[in-house]
């Protein structure tokens, strides 16, 4: 896991987290499972110290739509049998990324838009302030054409077979993590795409702002690098 050594010249633990959820609206739906896996510096390098993957339970009333049942496979059942309380996930998550980490998710302002308010109902906000965000998909949105799904991500570098993007989201963080550790060994300038998040300029940004990230819209056949551009 070389390639990622750039990210350790400023970061003592890289988090790459995803999530489940019951909807795409981060204020009315909510998160059914979060998974991250914590990566540190070694001396033989970097690896994976610890995994996360847990279901979580839903508020009175809620229930898991027939379509995300179709999509995950994950049922009100299995939410009611193994689903942790929020309070519980929210200070797994607070241990999980304390100190000086690097979140990195795969269309991330999504994934972080959900922790933010699950966070904010449940558990402490606050634990991300400082926090520098690292998404993905911009990062592959600026070095290859059109689709830019995570399956996109998975065949362009040629890790199908190896890993998966099961809408599962312990599957789809490991293959993030594979996924970053390809973008670092193709070009080594994952650290300026550091809270950089780019969106299509047609649909502008879905939701509420991150305030410390800075948004910029990205064509998808760019001249230059997103961060260069002012």
């Amino acid at each position: 896991m070389a390639e990622l050594q750039s990210l350790f010249r400023r970061y003592d633990r890289l988090v790459l987290f995803d999530t489940e959820t019951t909807g795409l609206s981060y204020q009315r739906d909510e998160i059914i499972e979060f998974a991250a896996v914590a990566v540190e510096q070694a001396p033989e390098g970097p690896k994976v110290v610890r995994e996360y993957d847990e279901l979580v339970t839903l508020s009175p009333g809620m229930f898991v739509p027939p379509q995300i049942v179709s999509l995950t496979g994950i049922t009100d059942q299995d939410i009611r049998e193994r689903g942790l309380p929020k309070t519980r996930v929210c200070r797994d998550i607070a241990e999980l990324i304390a100190g000086n980490t690097l979140l990195l998710a795969y269309n991330a302002h999504f994934d972080l838009s959900f922790l933010y308010y699950l966070l904010l109902r449940h558990g402490d906000p606050a634990i991300l302030k400082g926090k520098d965000k690292l998404d993905l998909l911009t990062v592959f949105r600026d070095r290859h054409s059109y689709p830019h799904r995570l399956k996109d991500a998975i065949d362009r570098y040629g890790l199908s077979g190896r890993v998966v993007n099961s809408h599962r989201a312990v599957d789809d963080v490991i293959a993030t993590l594979a996924v970053a550790r390809q973008m670092e060994n193709e070009k080594d300038d994952l650290v300026n795409y550091v809270n950089l998040f780019g969106y299509n300029p047609k649909y502008g940004i879905s939701g509420k702002a991150i305030g410390s990230v800075t948004y910029r819209p990205q064509c998808f056949d760019p001249v230059k690098p997103l961060y260069e551009v002012n």
